[in-house]
């Protein structure tokens, strides 16, 4: 299984299809005036004062000059975009990641449409397929033409299912196109050997995003579960259910999900590497789940008996075996989904695998059922206005799917060969910077700072794009005049890399592999494999601007840089070693230490409120806390290094370089979220509100106060004795 700590996980509607779950251009205003109140710090011998360039660096109406940085850094930096931003109907949340990622879609979106007019591609070329999927994603004649026509075969193949035999073997069917819901398995870099490959076993789905939506017992959460039911039923019908029937019909299906919701996992567990690897052998499984035929299970989707599977969630496979049992007869126990132990009743499996194939293609069917299902999940949920337009929500999706072809055209356009030069020198300082602090720590052994170290001197770094790029020679994409329907070009990418990781299955991993398109405005770091990737998305303004002065991009894409590293050394990161190995390289008294400070930053972030009652989970966000306060530590530390080893400028709109450091920093997090959308994030995303990343790591640093001049006695001091260092 492949995954990766993001820089910012609202990411999910750009990975993957523009389905309504998953959780753009910015104007540059002219230069202003100085602030005058903020503390400036006196220009240091050297080059005169330059102003800056127009459209390059800070933008100076943005920040609120009557606000003193001691007192509320981030609407100092902030203030004026505050009062002024909109954020805009068809968005949740609006802020600097949103508007560059805007920005890359309409770029994304020319591209498209010139290879498109362009006929210099193929419909075989994997550029023609890109092309292909995006027609069939804008064409919402032919889809509302086509209703419920694409999932028809299966919604009557799921009425049949008579027995828990038959429900085990439609799930096999359709595992490989990405319809299992029940139980699946994926393959990916083994944690104790990473590389090679194990085989991951999961399942389970649910419509909420969370398992805390169906657990959670507050007035809020409750009145949220009866409209979920009301959406269940509402979605059942456009499958063919009449209204009595859904009624019915929709209480059973959250039955089912809330008892599988129970035996997941909570949010702050699911962080802890150890507790989702759990080696199970094939005769293990088959004492614990005996309803399946395991051998078989894996030789009808092109795998040989493993001899170990991993088992993220043990007690979802013990609600499996519970609720599926083998029956002397065959036939099913005729009793309510409900009951804690109960076996599943078959309508109520069937009403739950309707529900799951109905709310998981509603978004690649017709315009009334794709919009039924934003009503709920963006609308209610997370308090959109309007819908995304239908070009974005079409990039958003060919993005997912054929990512890197859509890729090679996007780097030719738009992604100069000096920035990533520069991006690369940049990286080298933060290593640099990062390597000096660990030497440094008074709280860490000699012997362990030599493995963390070891470590650092290993990461992959990769920037903009792939040095090989996937072929999809393989994938037939076939379009509507062929007979081909959305659903059915989604379903055949999803086919495509399931039966290419069944193929690769005996390879050795391929380290070289990218998880995220260039044209994808985020950035992650990979434990299994020990690296950080940045895509060529997001080295553009506010993040990253080859033009603008060093201590802009420092406090921008420096500090992203500077993120990804301590996920290496975060509290989940720093128990993977240099070969990206689940082993422990710590002594335990340093583990020791170490904790003792994670649970002080965890304990400075759960004290921020977004909301009255809402309070931001500190253990949830650790990991995420942690990238952020090391990531600024060390960026400020290599532009140190590069100011050396250059030459300081001089103040720039009267901002010495530490300064504009601090407010590049503070840019890149402006955000505004609707109410519904800051509720949501707290519940379900491990990163802080943009605010709280703003904020959270700079009172903890020295270089931070002596840069605007703050004291004890200010409102936005933190003593000396109760500030959090850890990298």
């Amino acid at each position: 299984m492949k995954f990766s700590y993001l820089l910012i996980a609202g990411l999910a509607s750009v990975l993957s299809s523009p389905g309504c779950k998953s959780t753009e251009t910015a104007t540059a205003a002219s230069p202003q005036p100085t602030p005058t109140s903020a503390p400036v710090a006196e220009a240091p011998e050297g080059p005169p004062v330059q102003p800056s360039v127009p459209g390059r660096g800070i933008t100076m109406a943005y920040m609120d000059p009557s606000v003193d940085p001691g007192e509320d850094f981030f609407r100092y930096v902030n203030g004026r975009w505050l009062d002024e931003t909109e954020i805009p109907a068809d968005r949740e949340r609006w802020g600097s990641f949103d508007e560059l990622r805007k920005t890359t879609d309409a770029q994304t979106l020319t591209v498209l449409e010139r290879a498109a007019a362009s006929g210099s591609y193929a419909a075989d070329t994997d550029q023609g397929k890109a092309a292909t999927y995006f027609a069939l994603a804008m064409d919402t004649t032919t889809r509302d033409a086509q209703g419920i026509s694409p999932i028809k075969d299966r919604l009557e193949r799921i009425k049949d299912l008579k027995t828990y035999a038959d429900v085990i073997a439609y799930e096999k069917s359709v595992l490989p196109k990405g319809g299992s819901s029940l139980l699946s398995f994926g393959i990916g870099s083994n944690p104790k050997n990473s590389n090679t490959k194990v085989i991951y076993l999961g399942g389970g789905s649910l419509g909420f995003p969370d398992r805390d939506y169906y657990l959670d017992t507050d007035t809020a959460s409750v009145r949220r579960r009866g409209m979920y039911v009301g959406h269940i039923a509402r979605m059942l019908r456009f499958a063919g259910y009449t209204a009595g029937e859904s009624k019915t019909a929709a209480p059973r299906v959250m039955d089912i999900e809330t008892r599988i919701a129970e035996s997941k996992l909570d949010k702050v567990a699911r962080r802890d590497p150890y507790k989702r690897y759990n080696p199970r052998t094939l005769t293990q499984l088959k004492t614990t789940f005996p309803t399946l035929d395991w051998p078989k299970f894996f030789s009808d989707n092109g795998l040989a008996a493993p001899d170990t599977v991993i088992v993220g969630e043990t007690a979802y496979l013990d609600l499996l075996a519970a609720a599926m049992p083998v029956t002397k007869s065959g036939k099913v126990p005729v009793n309510s989904a409900s009951a804690k132990t109960a076996p599943f009743s078959m309508q109520g499996l069937r009403d739950y695998l309707t529900w799951q194939l109905i709310d998981g293609s509603a978004d690649y069917l017709s315009g009334e059922i794709e919009t039924a299902n934003w009503e709920f999940y963006a609308q209610e949920l997370r308090g959109a206005k309007q819908q995304r337009s239908r070009e974005e929500r079409s990039v958003a999706s060919v993005n997912g799917v054929l990512g890197e072809a859509v890729g090679k055209l996007y780097v030719d356009e738009y992604f100069p060969a000096e920035a990533k030069a520069k991006a690369e020198e940049m990286v080298g300082n933060l290593v640099k910077a990062y390597a000096a602090r660990i030497q440094q720590l008074e709280w860490m052994s000699t012997v362990t700072k030599g493995q963390a170290l070891s470590k650092l001197a290993t990461f992959r770094v990769k920037i903009g794009y792939p040095n090989e790029w996937k072929d999809y020679s393989t994938l037939e994409v076939k379009p509507a005049s062929k007979g081909g329907t959305y659903l059915a070009a989604a379903e055949a990418a999803r086919r495509w890399n399931f039966e290419r990781d069944v193929k690769e299955a005996k390879d050795p991993v391929d380290k070289d592999e990218w998880f995220m398109s260039p044209q994808t405005v985020n950035a992650y770091y990979n434990p299994a494999y020990n690296e950080i990737v940045f895509p060529a998305a997001i080295m553009q303004p506010p993040f990253y601007d080859y033009q603008a002065d060093a201590a802009v991009n420092y406090g921008g894409i420096g500090a992203v840089i500077g993120h990804e590293i301590s996920h290496g050394f975060d509290d989940q990161g720093s128990q993977y070693d240099r070969d990206g190995n689940l082993k422990s390289w710590w002594s335990d008294d340093d583990r020791t230490a170490f904790n003792a400070r994670t649970g002080a930053l965890s304990a400075q972030y759960s004290k921020y409120e977004p909301l009255p009652g809402v309070m931001v989970n500190g253990d949830f966000t650790l990991g995420e806390n942690i990238g952020d306060l090391g990531g600024v530590n060390a960026a400020y530390d290599a532009l140190q290094i590069y100011l050396t080893e250059h030459g300081r400028p001089g103040l720039i709109d009267g901002l010495t370089p530490e300064q504009r450091f601090f407010i590049s920093w503070g840019t890149i997090w402006r955000t505004k979220y609707r109410d519904k959308a800051i509720e949501n994030q707290v519940k379900t995303d491990p990163h802080s509100p943009g605010e709280y990343r703003a904020v959270g790591p700079v009172i903890n640093l020295q270089s931070f106060y002596d840069a605007f001049g703050i004291k004890s006695g200010d409102p936005g001091y933190v003593e000396p004795a109760d500030r959090v260092v850890i990298w």
